[in-house]
Parts: C-alpha cells; structure tokens; sequence
C-alpha cells in the first residue's frame, strides 16, 4: 500500500486531496493529530480515529493526542483535578491500544490554552465569527440539554487548537467536520494557514444500524467490557446478510470489520466445523463483505468472529484499566 493510500484509508473525506497528497509524498515528522474530551473510557468511536492515527504513524508521521480538559471542564465534565485523572486513564489505554508511546505525544488544552496569545487570538476569533457560524459548528446537545456560552466557545478553540498545536493535518470523526470547516474559513483572518483535515465514518448504532453508535445512547463496545459482555453485544448486534439499497440501514457488523479489524488484521479466519464448510480465510474486508452477501458466510459466524478479533484488541487496554484501578 502506497503512502497516500495508507494515510487516506477508511476516510470518508479529505479536505483537501491536493493537500493530502503532497503530505504522502513527504511525511516524515509532520504532524497530524485529534483531540479527545476526557470523559470516560476509550470506547469504538475513540478507536476509529486511533485506528487512523496508527496509520500515519506507520507512514512516518508524528501523532499529537490532544487531551482537551478545559473543553471537558466548558461541557461540564467535572473538576480539572477530575478531569485529568481520566486523561490520564485514557493515555495509558492508548498506549495500550497500540499507539506508538515514542511517536506520540500527549498534550492537555491547559498547557496552552490558558496563555494570554491564545486567548486574545480566541478574542478575535469571537470578534469575526457571527452566532449563525458558531452554532452551526456545535457539537449536537444532548435531549433535554440547554445551550450556554461555553458550548459556541468551544468550537472556537477547537479550529484555533489547529494553529496552536503546529500541525499538518487534523484528524477526527465526520462529526468533527463542521468545526474543521470553521478552522479552514476563519483561521486566515488572524494571519494563519488553513491545515488540511481527515474525516473518518460515523459507526452505526449496533442494534438497530441507524444513526450512530454512542456512549450516551445505545449500545457501544468499550476497553471496559469483558469477553462475555463483548460477545453478549455482538452477538445482539444488526447484521442481515443483505443490504436493501432503497432503506438508509447500515451493516454495524460489517463496518466494526471494515474499520476496526481489517486495518489491524492481516488475515482473519472464520472458524468452522467441517459440516458447515470448514474455516474461512480473508485477507481483505471485500471478500468478507461478498461472501456475507452472497449467503456463504453466516451472519452467526460473522458476529463469532467479530467478537474475538475485537476483544483480542481491546485485551490490553482492559487490562491497563484493572491495573490502574488496583
């Protein structure tokens, strides 16, 4: 896989493709990174950009892991005391998770987003951003929840984090296109360049495969969830063998494969009683998806294998967590 195929792999979009290609060509020590609200455990949502992040990583890129405690301290999250024990939770199960700990650096917001050049340059920020733009940029309230100052400044500080973190690419859910649009238009009128950004897929709720996956809605797969309670959801999990192309349902089976397994697998095997045909091996996510298709793997055997190839990932970093808590 060439360089620029490895960096754009599982992308839903690439802002810009120009941009992006002329970092394939070069990029040794450029930077690229995310930033996480420290909010809880690692979960799949956070391993899909980590995912991505091992990629750039493989390609020669440094990663910057930003560990966003004053964005979690403006959406309410607790103490900064609070906060950065679960950052540093969260740190460790990277680490755990197979992001390379020399390749990586982890930054709080605090260390520079408490300084007075950020704050005049988020000053100016509020000065050229009308409310239509901020609020367009908000991350989606939770039901019920009202929107504070906090939550416009936010978005704000996430495009200016961009600047300040001095990096090459930024990376993040396609949840996060919004504010990385917000960075691409506003960021010149303080006088600096525009980065170019990454967008990995939105993972469909596993029960039902509509909408998303979410930690605060549903069902979702995490570092802290035994074998039993992996296989438990897996196995309860959406998965019909074909996809009705006139419905809006997604296949959550089949992406936690495309997503999650394959890019850390280079080959996966379905186990098999003879009877049933005997294992079957891929070493790509198209002849998986095909043979789901086509009725010659079964979805029960799909979701078996699905289970083990995800707990034998999140493995370490179940464990990083008992002894952190021990």
């Amino acid at each position: 896989m060439d360089t620029y195929d490895l960096l754009t792999r599982n992308a839903d979009e690439v802002v810009t493709d120009e941009e992006v290609r002329e970092l394939a060509a070069d990029p040794d020590g450029k930077r690229a990174y995310v930033g996480y609200e420290p909010s809880g455990v690692l979960h799949l949502g956070h391993l899909l950009t980590a995912n991505k992040l091992i990629d750039l990583q493989e390609a020669g890129m440094e990663v910057v892991v930003l560990l966003a405690d004053v964005h979690a301290y403006l959406n309410g999250k607790g103490t900064f005391e609070e906060i950065r024990d679960t950052a540093e939770q969260m740190k460790a199960q990277f680490i755990a998770y197979g992001l390379e700990e020399e390749s990586t650096e982890f930054v709080y917001g605090s260390e520079f987003q408490l300084d007075e050049e950020y704050t005049l340059d988020l000053h100016e920020l509020e000065l050229s951003t009308t409310m239509n733009r901020a609020q367009r940029a908000m991350a989606e309230l939770q039901s019920g929840e009202t929107a504070k100052v906090s939550h416009l400044v936010y978005p704000l500080m996430q495009a200016l984090d961009i600047e300040y973190l001095d990096l090459d690419l930024a990376v993040g859910g396609m949840d996060q296109r919004k504010v990385h649009m917000l960075h691409r238009e506003e960021i010149s009128d303080l006088g600096y360049e525009a980065r170019p950004c990454l967008h990995t897929p939105i993972v469909a709720d596993l029960t039902s495969g509509e909408g998303k996956m979410s930690s605060s809605e549903g069902v979702t797969i995490s570092m802290e969830d035994s074998t039993e309670e992996l296989e438990e959801k897996v196995n309860s999990a959406f998965c019909p063998p074909t996809r009705d192309p006139e419905d809006d349902l997604e296949n959550p089976v089949l992406e936690l494969f495309e997503y999650h397994v394959f890019p850390r697998f280079d080959e996966v095997t379905v186990e098999r009683p003879e009877k049933y045909g005997g294992d079957l091996s891929y070493d790509e996510y198209e002849s998986l998806a095909a043979d789901l298709e086509s009725g010659e793997l079964h979805p029960a055997d799909a979701k078996g294998t699905l289970a083990t190839y995800l707990d034998e990932l999140i493995a370490p970093g179940r464990e990083k967590l008992r002894e952190i808590r021990d």
